[in-house]
């Protein structure tokens, strides 16, 4: 008698052990969800891919170049002159666009033969504003014509200044309008790195 009372509880113990099909889909299911809310977290609040459409960042980006734009960093700083910035565009905001932070909120920019000049010295902070041409263009580009950058706004320009559309054309970057900073290009492998 005991030993048949033991034969009957054997088979609900095995039975127990193995999960139902409903089980193995919620855990699935639930794995899934986890990972699209974890994923769109950071693609939202901390860092988004972007593609390089156009040359106007050369040598710096080239079209096609793949990177990772940190959106973090600005909830706790403002752009740094030099820092290579995502924003939406000032006069289509859906449209974003990549440039170098040249002057900051306050300062007073120009061009003038080829050097850029912020406060009245030669930008020189750092090595790619001593190997950059810049040229005379747009109406805040013009030589003898300095542009105070109003507060709470940026002044960006392209590192391919032949080519490219830039605040010498349509003026300054709201704060507002700034998504985070360029960081490393992570595709294609033979340009992995990062930026600067």
């Amino acid at each position: 008698m005991n030993r048949a009372s033991d034969l009957a509880e054997a088979p609900s113990k095995s039975a127990s052990a193995t999960p139902s099909w409903k089980t193995v889909v919620r855990e699935y299911v639930e794995s899934i969800l986890i990972a699209v809310v974890l994923a769109t977290a950071i693609r939202v609040f901390i860092v988004q891919p972007f593609k390089i459409p156009t040359g106007s960042m050369r040598p710096t980006l080239m079209e096609g170049d793949r990177i990772l734009v940190n959106k973090f960093i600005y909830r706790f700083t403002d752009p740094q002159r030099g820092d290579v910035v995502v924003f939406r565009f000032p006069h289509i905001p859906k449209k974003d666009y990549i440039k170098r932070c040249v002057a900051l909120p306050g300062d007073t920019v120009e061009i003038a033969q080829g050097r850029l000049r912020v406060n009245g010295q030669v930008l020189s902070s750092l090595e790619i504003f001593e190997k950059l041409y810049y040229y005379n263009r747009g109406d805040y580009g013009q030589e003898g014509s300095p542009q105070i950058v109003p507060e709470g706004q940026y002044f960006m320009l392209g590192d391919n200044s032949g080519s490219s559309q830039d605040s010498r054309y349509w003026g300054f970057v709201p704060r507002r309008n700034v998504i985070g900073k360029a960081k490393a290009v992570f595709w294609p492998v033979n340009r992995i790195g990062l930026i600067r």
